[in-house]
């Protein structure tokens, strides 16, 4: 029998809940079944606007705030999170620090640091605090939100690429070391997405990047949240070390 995309029953965190993408993925989670924990870290109105939105879709929503680059962030949120609406099954990190980019000659050495923090050691304290009640429980899943740019090498993105191509190095490391409890350890990996600033904006000068996609198109904010949505759930059961880009076939991973 057919498994069907259906998170009822599961809990799940969305680190940098309040972002563009972040808001999405949320909210297609929670539309899947999903009780979600949206962490923030400064925007608290638009945190609980987003609570409001998704109990009105039937589902158990809370925030959580915190530096999660911070080493004492995760475990605080973990017993927010358990005691209130219980063990988290799904994480997803998703938060990222934004800055200027700029030459390798120019880019301050603080924004390396910056993306190392958010990239890997975000999710090396994500993992300390929640995979331990996944392994108890014999499954879970952990999502990482990586980017295209990981592959591309492009100019002025040495520090994001840098943070990037780091986190990829841990996740496939953690998807071994946790794959006989049944937990799965994955990165959706998006192109140039069009978010909700976009369509509320006049349209960018995307040609020349669409001109390189062979699908013709930048992707939507709600096709990263749908593969996101995907390997939350039973049917990607035995995927696990996976660097999956959703960017119309920008960039293809050699076998």
């Amino acid at each position: 029998m057919l498994k069907q995309l259906d998170l009822t029953g599961k809990t799940a965190l969305v680190t940098g809940a309040t972002g563009q993408l972040g808001r999405v993925i949320a909210r297609t989670l929670a539309d899947c079944g999903a009780n979600i924990a949206l962490h923030y870290i400064n925007n608290e109105a638009k945190a609980q606007e987003l609570q409001r939105e998704i109990e009105s879709m039937g589902k158990q929503a809370i925030i959580v705030q915190g530096d999660i680059t911070r080493p004492e962030t995760a475990p605080r949120l973990q017993e927010q999170i358990q005691s209130s609406i219980g063990g988290v099954d799904i994480v997803v990190a998703n938060a990222v620090i934004q800055y200027a980019w700029t030459t390798v000659l120019e880019q301050a050495p603080e924004d390396y640091l910056g993306q190392f923090e958010s990239c890997v050691m975000q999710s090396v304290y994500l993992a300390k605090a929640f995979i331990p009640y996944m392994k108890e429980v014999k499954g879970g899943r952990f999502i990482g939100i990586n980017t295209e740019c990981a592959m591309q090498n492009f100019e002025t993105q040495s520090a994001y690429t840098a943070g990037k191509r780091g986190m990829d190095g841990l996740y496939r490391v953690l998807a071994k070391e946790v794959g006989e409890y049944q937990i799965t350890v994955n990165q959706v990996a998006p192109g140039w997405t069009i978010s909700e600033r976009d369509r509320s904006s006049e349209p960018g000068h995307d040609e020349g990047y669409t001109r390189t996609v062979p699908l013709k198109r930048r992707g939507e904010d709600q096709e990263i949240a749908n593969a996101v949505a995907f390997l939350a759930s039973d049917l990607s059961s035995f995927i696990t070390g996976a660097y999956i880009p959703v960017n119309g076939g920008n960039v293809m991973p050699a076998i």
